[in-house]
């Protein structure tokens, strides 16, 4: 049996939304929604944060919570110091990373993207979503593109620009959103937080592109499940109307 962790790096502190893991979506928190989704898949599963009120309150609903107070810029490094803390000698297959504001991913997704990263040799696995050129989210720079290649599942490029692009125009055609859910071979994780920011990575300000541009390969399987993350709080409320499709 293959061993793999689910890491879910939750701050406090969000220059958009204050205190964002523990907002209520149809009264219960996020970060309940998310840790209760993952830990669905059956995997092992913890909240990561500096933060004594989500600690306390993952405790509240039995939840697994480890403290890491390090100062460090992303959730990835986060959760790089977590498992090399509390994990590395259990020798884990993969390291998943789900952010703490994707309440509606469900377990069985995380159990595809797993499935999927075994049987590969990417380094690094994570999500995509098939989109249609006419959708308004094409044009929305929040919402991040990758270049996918449909036989071998290799990503090529990640982009918050509207690509590809259609140089004759007026095709209908097939562009893949990124879902931020990242699974890491371990090895691949401790090397990729050790590297310093890309020249691309801080252009679109997407931390992806460090690691394709430092040569780790990185694959996608595609779900159909819709997302949506919540960056601001009137996002809670289209999360709550998913909720009651």
């Amino acid at each position: 049996m293959a061993s793999v962790v689910v890491l879910i790096p939750a701050r406090f502190g969000s220059s958009r939304f204050p205190g964002k893991p523990l907002a209520k979506i149809a009264g219960r928190s996020m970060i309940e929604r998310v840790y209760t989704n993952c830990k669905a898949a059956g995997f092992k599963t913890a909240v990561v944060t500096d933060n004594d009120e989500i600690e306390a309150h993952v405790k509240s609903f039995a939840g697994v919570v480890l403290r890491v107070d390090d100062d460090v810029p992303s959730g990835s490094e986060r959760i790089a110091l977590a498992y090399q803390r509390f994990f590395q000698d259990a020798k884990a297959d993969l390291v998943i990373n789900v952010q703490g504001d994707e309440p509606l991913l469900k377990g069985d997704v995380l159990k595809e993207l797993a499935a999927f990263h075994l049987k590969s040799s990417y380094a690094i696995a994570t999500l995509l979503r098939e989109r249609k050129s006419g959708e308004e989210d094409f044009k929305n720079p929040n919402v991040v593109k990758a270049i996918w290649a449909e036989k071998t599942k290799q990503c090529l490029y990640f982009s918050r620009q509207s690509l590809p692009y259609d140089r004759d125009g007026g095709k209908d055609y097939s562009w893949y959103q990124h879902i931020g859910v990242y699974s890491y071979r371990p090895e691949a994780l401790l090397s990729f937080v050790k590297l310093p920011m890309s020249k691309l990575e801080d252009l679109e300000k997407l931390e992806q592109l460090r690691a394709l541009e430092n040569g780790y390969s990185l694959g996608a399987v595609l779900t159909t499940q819709k997302l949506i993350g919540v960056d601001v709080p009137e996002d809670i409320i289209k999360v709550e109307g998913a909720l009651g499709e």
